[in-house]
């Protein structure tokens, strides 16, 4: 089922670094990682030991929860190193991949397929629980996110695998494709399902990444389990931003030796091989995840961001004009040439903008300044919704909606917020009290 949507409300943020449209292959990357904490919800049971060879979509991880759920090898190979954090946390399983291959035959889609950890559940986003009934099944066609792919040009060529990723998906539920017209956070699945069907408490909806569910159609289609995805990889303090087309959890140590400016930007810790000068975010610039040069892309990312970062203030700070500095606000002089955007394609220059990861201010009391509104395009009510979140009032919290909302979806309110709050984490907070509360 296809629909067209239309959305109004929201804001899209001219960040420099715009990937050129040369899809590079990097399909021959040596090592690659299955990251459980990028999956909510997971609690990991690990099903290897390092130096076990491993092939493409057996089980590394299970889920401690439901024994059907896993996490497999993307890549035929042997395990190289296990990860773990504080209190042992399991962080990440590293695999070096060999020349060694599978023998395939065309499959059905299953809870036990290798593929089944693409298929997110709303409300939480965890893996889809094979257990519920969704009412739908969603697909966004448009990525809206800050220097995103052109999902359209990178499924180029995967048209029928898209189709017969598809159809799999329809044997659970009704499968809508949605392309959505509008600033961000117009292709957000969270936008896509309060416009078309929003969620009651009691009812889930899953949903796919485009470029995942051709993946399920190459699986059902060839038995063969290669989950390749084409990334964007660009931002302001990218070298030459460029498509990639790559693995799913590729190292990216060869795309940012591409990306720095030059052999001594950004200067590299030889202990921790964390840029000093440049953060490097895989997924969103607004909901990512911070990486270091060598680490690895998130389980379920599509590009990658190169930006500054802001350890550097400028002189007298916002007393200046900041005619180059992106204001929303109007704190700044460029805030107030905002109206005239519509004028920008008649423009012979369009109006740049510096970014970097400075926050201009400390933490600060929580302010109601009313702007939330304006970016957050859901028919319920924000700023109480966090607030809400943040006493923990959870009947309050469900009244308000809380079922319908990811933190990806409060990303725009967090980069406006004069307040500094970390909005997206109250809000995953919140929705982890209210998971467990619902599996206990």
């Amino acid at each position: 089922m296809r629909h067209d949507i239309k959305i109004k409300k929201g804001l899209d943020i001219p960040l420099g670094g715009i990937p050129e449209r040369e899809i590079l292959d990097l399909r021959g990357v040596e090592r690659y990682a299955v990251k459980p904490p990028d999956v909510v919800g997971f609690t990991p049971r690990l099903l290897v030991a390092e130096g076990d060879t491993v092939v493409a979509g057996q089980p590394l991880v299970q889920d401690k929860r439901d024994e059907r759920l896993f996490l497999p090898s993307t890549v035929c190979g042997t395990v190289e190193s296990i990860v773990r954090g504080e209190k042992r946390r399991l962080l990440e399983v590293v695999v070096c991949r060999n020349t060694q291959s599978n023998q395939n035959t065309p499959s059905t889609l299953t809870p036990e397929a290798p593929v089944w950890w693409m298929i997110k559940e709303r409300p939480f986003g965890t893996i889809a629980n094979p257990d519920h009934t969704p009412k739908g099944i969603y697909v966004s066609l448009r990525d809206t996110n800050p220097l995103a792919p052109d999902l359209d040009f990178a499924l180029k060529g995967r048209e029928q695998e898209f189709e017969a990723g598809v159809k799999a998906l329809e044997a659970f539920a009704p499968v809508h494709l949605v392309k959505a017209e509008g600033p961000h956070p117009a292709g957000n699945i969270g936008t896509i399902v309060a416009a078309l069907d929003p969620i009651n408490k009691g009812e889930y909806v899953w949903s796919v990444n485009a470029q995942d569910v051709a993946n399920i159609g190459r699986w059902c289609l060839t038995g063969e389990y290669k989950p390749e995805r084409v990334i964007a990889v660009g931002g302001p303090a990218a070298k030459c931003p460029k498509y990639y087309r790559v693995i799913c959890g590729a190292c990216i140590q060869h795309i940012s030796e591409a990306q720095m400016m030059d052999a001594s930007y950004p200067r590299l810790s030889r202990e921790t091989r964390v840029s000093r000068e440049t953060r490097i975010i895989s997924g969103s610039p607004l909901s990512g995840s911070t990486i270091a040069d060598d680490g690895f892309l998130g389980m379920y990312d599509q590009q990658v961001c190169f930006i500054e970062e802001g350890d550097k203030y400028d002189f007298m700070g916002w007393l200046m004009p900041g005619i180059k500095k992106f204001s929303f606000s109007k704190t700044f002089l460029s805030g107030l040439l905002r109206p005239f955007k519509a004028l920008e394609p008649m423009m012979p220059i369009k109006p740049t903008y510096s970014f970097n990861t400075n926050m201009h201010g400390s933490v600060r009391p929580f302010l109601f300044t009313g702007s939330f509104e304006r970016v957050f395009p859901f028919d319920i009510y924000p700023l109480q919704l966090i607030k809400a979140c943040i006493v923990g009032d959870v009947e309050l919290q469900e009244k308000l909606g809380i079922y319908e909302v990811e933190p990806e979806d409060f990303a725009l309110c967090e980069f406006i917020d004069p307040s500094k709050t970390e909005i997206q984490t109250i809000i995953r907070e919140a929705l982890e009290v209210l998971r467990k509360e619902a599996i206990s």
